[in-house]
């Protein structure tokens, strides 16, 4: 039976929660040995082909994963897999012989099964590092996980900001790991307006801030995904004419760099 993260095809691309669901997956094949790597489509690897990439792995056993942000970190007994899953990938756990889907652009097959990455869109994909300094180095522009901030490194971290407060969430080498879904729901929940200058929040909205990431974070998590729950902002956001979960409120909306910033007038005055 295959083993499925969510995938976030239908919410916009995979954030922390979503990775970290695909790190689990991975987690569970810690110690698998690689028997070989089939690539389908190459426009998903990026910085390595295909006879590389299964050179390098094959023969190999992964080791515990971890995750960065949205990336997620696969060392394999020297060389280091590296996979982000851009708007629409996934990783996944198959049966051996399990029919492939038309999007599945890289599988590993291991002793007990296979591991696919699937990927619509292709705009990111697989690295390979040679060894863990190398993978550090090839992540070196990233800010802290999301997971692991606190309330003073967040109060720094904005206050070192000059754009606007949702820039400065979905700002990778700010904070790593939140996106689109997230910094919306989590400006929601603290009630401050995403459009405001990072910089000007006092001491009690950051906070609020930091509680309500940390508190998002902790359910998303669970669920592997950022949940569409009637009571979250990600309920509504999507629904026509969508209404406020908290006051009723119709929802703002604001095209802003090619992504949709949905937030309350009422409840996040700005």
């Amino acid at each position: 039976m295959a083993r499925n993260a969510h995938n976030g095809y239908g919410q916009g691309m995979p954030e922390l929660p979503d990775v970290e669901g695909f790190r689990r997956v991975l987690a569970e094949h810690a110690g698998d040995r690689i028997r070989s790597v089939e690539v389908h489509d190459a426009g998903v690897l990026r910085g390595v082909s295909g006879q590389r990439l299964g050179r390098a792995l094959r023969g190999h056993r992964f080791e515990e994963p971890r995750r960065w942000g949205k990336w997620l970190v696969a060392p394999a007994e020297g060389p280091v897999l590296i996979f982000h899953f851009g708007m629409t990938g996934s990783l996944s756990w198959h049966p051996a012989g399990e029919p492939e889907h038309r999007h599945d652009r890289v599988v590993w097959r291991l002793d007990g099964g296979e591991l696919r990455f699937r990927d619509m869109r292709k705009l990111q994909g697989v690295r390979l590092a040679r060894d863990e300094r190398d993978a550090e180095r090839l992540l070196a522009g990233l800010g802290p996980d999301a997971l692991e901030v606190s309330r003073d490194d967040l109060a720094g971290l904005l206050a070192e900001r000059r754009g606007r407060l949702k820039t400065a969430l979905t700002d990778q080498s700010v904070i790593a790991g939140l996106g689109n879904l997230l910094a919306d729901e989590i400006c929601w929940r603290a009630r401050i307006a995403p459009l405001r200058p990072a910089r000007d929040l006092g001491e009690g909205e950051v906070r609020a801030l930091h509680r309500a990431m940390r508190d998002v974070l902790r359910s998303s998590v669970k669920a592997e995904r950022v949940p569409p729950r009637r009571t979250w902002l990600t309920g509504a956001r999507d629904v026509p004419e969508g209404a406020c979960p908290r006051c009723g409120t119709p929802l703002s909306r604001r095209r802003s760099s090619g992504r949709t910033t949905v937030w309350c007038r009422t409840c996040q005055p700005g």
